[in-house]
């Protein structure tokens, strides 16, 4: 059995290689061919190009790339229908991903699609898993309330967990290796190079508040290779010298050590929710994406722990609020006063994404292998 995979940015290569780990288990002498990053690459997949070439969000943001963009999108469809794979699988990066899907279905309409993450219908434009539909046959979906509003557009979906419920947490001497005299604090101003040009001069000056208050302050900020250089340069002149992490097992202790979180907004969330690390949400973005997404909205925070939970603990600062002022005050509180009621909506989100249950990866590899035709499942 052979599969035709696309990720787009880190956080689908991750679900990629947790997703190729269980068809490995339940499918063995299954083969891979496709688009990842490392982590997909370390699980078989040889990459038709770099992954990071794709890792571009935002209207105002991927225009100058069009065309370049455009060439990737015809040669990742191409090499799929020439792959003889029996199903595509798309992972998240949806501008780029459903393209190819397109292509390959208006060639060979037989050839089964799958889609791996949900569309965030319920968040803005709401007719996008309809447009969807047209090309993708079946959906694994992180949420869980998000199978209806598929399976109302035309697809099948699964509610498969969210992978963030099976990473493994530091254990208690790896945290203890990164304790310092003073707080520790996780800068998280994203993975893809826009939002580290925006969110970084904007982390200084908070971090700049933070040290008056707590002079032997720390700061960890874990980033993945593609804006690891950015990172370094654009972080060189902060108050608090970052300790930058690229690799897991650091990233990991740096999680389970911190003691305030400021983030990008997005999965990372999650990530800090598991690790019962307080946050408070910075993001900025080009203002024309930024206005164009405002007038689509169909909900008051883009904060995935805040909506899992059903409450709105999480603080947020974005686009105009996206300051220092702003943001340092919330960060002094949590240090002072600990998560408060953003602990229970913590809890609550780890349990509705699947705590306690099948790994995500394993179970979105028996939702693929149940919508791939004539396939056994190997048990046990």
């Amino acid at each position: 059995m052979k599969l035709f995979v696309i990720a787009g940015e880190p956080s689908g290569d991750r679900l990629g290689a947790a997703l190729m780990a269980g068809l490995k288990t339940l499918c063995p002498g299954i083969s891979f061919q496709g688009i990842g990053g490392p982590l997909m690459q370390a699980e078989g997949l040889q990459s038709q190009f770099p992954m990071e070439e794709l890792s571009v969000m935002g209207i105002a943001e991927v225009l100058p790339k069009y065309l370049p963009l455009k060439r990737r999108i015809r040669q990742a469809a191409e090499a799929a229908l020439a792959s003889g794979a029996s199903a595509l699988i798309t992972i998240d990066s949806p501008d780029f991903c459903l393209r190819v899907a397109a292509i390959v279905k208006a060639a060979q309409p037989q050839f089964r699609t799958i889609h791996y993450v949900a569309p965030s219908v319920w968040a803005w434009r709401p007719g996008r898993a309809t447009k969807m539909a047209r090309v993708i046959d079946h959906v694994l979906a992180l949420l869980p309330f998000e199978p209806p509003l598929m399976t109302a557009a035309g697809m099948s979906c699964d509610f498969v967990g969210h992978p963030v419920v099976a990473e493994p947490l530091a254990s208690p001497a790896e945290i203890a290796d990164l304790r310092r005299q003073g707080p520790l604090i996780l800068a998280l101003p994203g993975s893809r190079r826009a939002e580290v040009v925006r969110l970084s001069p904007v982390l200084g000056q908070v971090l700049e508040r933070i040290k008056a208050v707590h002079p032997m302050a720390q700061v960890a900020l874990p980033t993945v290779r593609g804006v690891a250089d950015l990172v370094r340069e654009l972080t060189q002149n902060w108050p608090i010298q970052p300790m930058i992490i690229e690799d897991a097992a650091t990233k990991r202790a740096a999680f389970g050590a911190a003691d305030v979180a400021i983030a990008a907004s997005g999965t990372v969330s999650l990530e800090l929710a598991a690790n019962d690390c307080p946050m408070v949400i910075a993001y900025d973005m080009h203002p024309l994406t930024l206005w164009l997404m405002r007038r689509a909205a169909l909900i008051d925070t883009v904060t995935l722990v805040n909506l899992v939970s059903q409450t709105r603990t999480i603080p947020e600062f974005i686009g105009a609020r996206c300051r220092a002022d702003l943001i340092a005050p919330e960060v002094l509180r949590l240090l002072a006063d600990g998560p408060g009621p953003q602990a229970d909506a913590m809890r609550q989100t780890m349990d509705r994404l699947g705590k306690g249950g099948e790994a995500p990866g394993l179970r979105a590899a028996r939702s693929v292998l149940r919508h791939v035709p004539n396939r056994k499942i190997a048990h046990g």
